[in-house]
C-alpha cells in the first residue's frame, strides 16, 4: 500500500480596501489595482498563495484581511 500526500488546496483570503491610498508611493497604489481592488471598502476574495500573501504584506496598512471558509 503506497502513501499519496495530499496536494492541500490553499485556502482563500477576502481583502477589504479600508484606507485610502492618496499620498502613497505609486508601488502602492499598483498593489491595490493588482489585488483587483478599485474603491474604498470594496472586498475581493483570492486563493490563500505565497504571492498573495507577499502583496497583502506591502500594503497591510490599507487592507483588512480575513480567512474565508468554504
Amino acid at each position: 500500500m503506497s502513501a499519496k500526500k495530499k496536494s492541500a488546496a490553499p485556502g482563500k483570503v477576502r481583502v477589504t480596501w479600508v484606507r485610502s491610498d492618496i499620498g502613497r508611493s505609486w508601488r502602492q497604489k499598483r498593489i491595490i489595482v493588482a489585488l483587483g481592488l478599485h474603491r474604498l471598502h470594496e472586498s475581493v476574495v483570492h486563493d490563500d498563495t505565497p504571492q498573495i500573501r507577499g502583496m497583502i504584506n506591502k500594503v497591510v496598512h490599507l487592507v483588512r484581511t480575513e480567512p474565508v471558509e468554504g
